[in-house]
């Protein structure tokens, strides 16, 4: 089992959520979250005054999958979130050791 975060453009969210749903994902878990990459944030002028914006808003979504499902999630995620242009994201992908369904106890791949 691989449990996948992709980090992405808020925008980008519900291409990401169709294309993952289009594979058979069927749950995963969306956070907003703030930050910044090499593109490190940009100024913006407000009343005459500029400043500059360090965290730049993005979306968090976490997927927990089968191992075989894996290559395409991630082709699914870098499909729908890509635009082009700089701070399209970032997709991490970490070993999932254990997974328990809180109410029916079931481990393993059948608890996600």
């Amino acid at each position: 089992m691989k449990f996948v975060t992709a980090i992405i453009k808020p925008f980008k969210l519900d291409e990401v959520r169709e294309s993952l749903s289009e594979i058979g994902v069927q749950g995963l878990t969306v956070t907003e979250v703030k930050g910044f990459g090499r593109q490190k944030g940009h100024t913006e002028l407000y009343r005459g005054a500029e400043y500059v914006v360090d965290f730049l808003p993005k979306v968090k979504v976490e997927i927990a999958i089968a191992d075989e499902l894996l290559d395409q999630a991630i082709e699914a995620i870098e499909k729908a979130a890509h635009t082009g242009k700089i701070g399209d994201g970032k997709i991490f992908v970490f070993d999932l050791a254990h997974v328990v369904r809180i109410r029916t106890s079931e481990t393993g791949e059948a608890a996600i």
